[in-house]
C-alpha cells in the first residue's frame, strides 16, 4: 500500500468510525435524559459514557480532517477543512462537514462549560446535536466516495434508522417526569393519600 492509499483509507475509515460515535453519543443522551432504563440504569455511568463518547468524536473529525490534508489525490489545505464552501472538491458536500465539525465544537465546548453556563444557554445548544448528526450524514453521502458499498449502504440505514428512534423517544419524553417514582406518584389520586 502506498503512502497516498494510506491517507485516504484513513480519511475515509475515521469518517466512518466517527459518525458512528457520534451517534452512540446521541443514544446515551437520550437514554440518560429519558431515564428509560431506571431501575436499571446507572445515571452517573451513562453520563461519564455520554461524555466520552462525545469527546471522542472531536478527536475522530481532527484524524479524518488531518488525513484528508496529509492525502495527495485531493489536494486539501487548511481553507478547504475549515472554510465551508472554500474546497472545489464536491463544495457542498464538504460544507457539510465543516458546518458539522463547527457543530460538534459547539456542543462540546458548551458540555465542558455546562456548570459556568446558563442551563437554558446548554439545552439551546445541546439541542444542535441533533442538527449535528443530520449536517455529518449529508456529509457522509455526498462528500463520501463509498455510498455505493453495500456494507457503508447498510450501517447507514441502521445509524439513521436509530437516530430517528432516539429522536422520537426523545420527543415522546419531553417534559414528561424522568423517573418512576415520579409516575407512580402521579398516579395515586389525592384522595388515595
Amino acid at each position: 500500500m502506498t503512502n497516498q492509499q494510506f491517507w485516504w483509507h484513513l480519511a475515509r475509515a475515521s469518517g466512518i468510525v466517527t459518525w458512528g460515535l457520534l451517534t452512540a453519543s446521541a443514544l446515551w443522551g437520550v437514554l440518560l435524559s429519558t431515564r428509560m432504563l431506571k431501575p436499571y440504569d446507572r445515571p452517573a455511568w451513562l453520563l461519564d459514557l455520554h461524555k466520552w463518547l462525545g469527546t471522542l468524536p472531536l478527536l475522530g473529525t481532527g484524524l479524518h480532517m488531518a488525513a484528508i490534508v496529509g492525502d495527495s489525490y485531493v489536494h486539501f489545505g487548511t481553507a478547504d477543512v475549515f472554510v465551508p464552501f472554500a474546497s472545489d472538491w464536491k463544495t457542498i458536500g464538504v460544507a457539510w462537514g465543516i458546518i458539522g465539525f463547527y457543530l460538534l465544537i459547539a456542543v462540546q465546548v458548551s458540555s465542558w462549560l455546562m456548570k459556568k453556563i446558563p442551563k437554558s444557554l446548554w439545552r439551546s445548544i445541546h439541542y444542535s446535536s441533533y442538527g449535528l448528526f443530520v449536517t455529518v450524514s449529508l456529509h457522509s453521502l455526498t462528500a463520501g466516495t463509498d455510498r455505493s458499498n453495500t456494507l457503508f449502504q447498510a450501517l447507514t440505514v441502521a445509524l439513521v434508522t436509530l437516530m430517528v428512534a432516539a429522536t422520537s423517544i426523545r420527543i415522546l419524553y419531553a417534559g414528561k417526569p424522568k423517573t418512576r417514582d415520579v409516575l407512580g406518584a402521579a398516579r395515586v389520586s389525592p384522595a388515595e393519600k
